[in-house]
């Protein structure tokens, strides 16, 4: 390193990345030495699960382990050969870093994380000439995404451009961890919302408020009705709900009763589409089954209070909403 001519700095240092050869061995340990140590501490067959949680880092053409987290696991098990809890680096950093890219991200941006958390990858332009100065533009997301460990490069698809994946299984729980603490904040403050709009019959508002916490929630939709079910029942729990329970002439989906008397009770007739396109139908005809099995005057009847039904459909992350009039 050299200091330049006003002596204001340094200048002219040369920069190794991830992706330099020469010193790609030095940051973290060779999968032989992994085999090494857990071979001296006769651990070697615990080698398979130290490779799914703390592999997947490649420097130059180096496959390196996390040395943190893989001297962590090796104490632990040395402790206790039955522990389970192997997310090391997860339970030692807030990882404001994932968090604050995830409040920032934009619908495009959703569906690449996703497509990450389920296991796929995605291909983008790396720059690697960016200082921490640039971190605060969400254009650069990934770039730091990389170069902190949260992501790996596969290969190189053209110059500067790669295919992106989460390293293993330890760095996909804190992605889990974050969405999750990202996604019960958002949640928290827009339930009141939904259950306000849902009481006064805004049926434009309430769609609105369900699509959004359904594209924010990170969750893996495995298209059946009953996860939708549970999602709204999970959702709601708070504002008290109760499942299939026999109302009028049938069993309903959900009701959420207030512990106010005088608030109204809130019928749900949950539906899953088997397509985009479907969503509208299969939500009249939740409110249909809603009118025709009177679960609305059974409520009445038995409990002296207003009472508004909904027929919701679902197909993956979208929502329609119909009320039973």
């Amino acid at each position: 390193m050299l200091k330049n001519n006003q002596g204001k700095g340094l200048n002219n240092f040369k920069v190794n990345s991830i992706f330099d050869y020469g010193s790609q061995s030095c940051f973290g340990f060779k999968e032989n030495e992994v085999k090494q140590m857990l071979g001296d501490y006769q651990m070697s067959e615990c080698f398979d699960e130290v490779k799914e949680w703390y592999d997947g880092y490649l420097f130059g053409d180096v496959e390196i382990y996390t040395l943190w987290s893989t001297l962590m696991y090796m104490d632990r098990k040395l402790q206790n050969r039955n522990a389970t809890d192997m997310s090391f680096w997860a339970n030692t950093s807030g990882n404001e870093l994932v968090v604050n890219y995830i409040k920032q991200a934009d619908d495009f941006m959703y569906d690449e994380f996703e497509t990450l958390m389920q296991g796929q990858s995605i291909d983008k332009y790396v720059n690697l000439e960016l200082t921490y100065r640039d971190m605060d533009d969400i254009d650069n997301i990934y770039n730091f995404l990389l170069m902190t460990e949260y992501l790996k490069a596969v290969k190189e698809i053209s110059y500067s451009t790669y295919e992106l994946v989460i390293p293993n299984r330890e760095v996909y729980e804190i992605y889990k961890q974050s969405f999750m603490k990202y996604f019960q904040a958002y949640t928290h403050s827009r339930k009141r919302e939904l259950i306000n709009a849902l009481l006064e019959e805004d049926v434009i508002k309430a769609e609105k408020l369900l699509n959004d916490i359904l594209f924010k929630d990170m969750s893996y939709y495995n298209n059946q009705e009953s996860f939708y079910h549970g999602f709204l029942v999970g959702l709601l729990q708070e504002y008290g709900t109760e499942s299939n329970r026999e109302k009028g002439e049938g069993r309903t989906d959900i009701v959420i009763r207030s512990r106010r008397e005088s608030r109204k009770a809130i019928v749900f007739e949950c539906k899953h589409s088997d397509s985009k396109i479907d969503i509208l139908n299969d939500s009249i005809a939740g409110e249909k089954q809603i009118k025709d099995r009177k679960y609305i005057e059974g409520i009445q009847a038995s409990e002296q209070r207003e009472t508004v039904g909904y027929g919701i459909a679902f197909y993956k992350k979208r929502c329609k909403i119909t009320i039973a009039k």
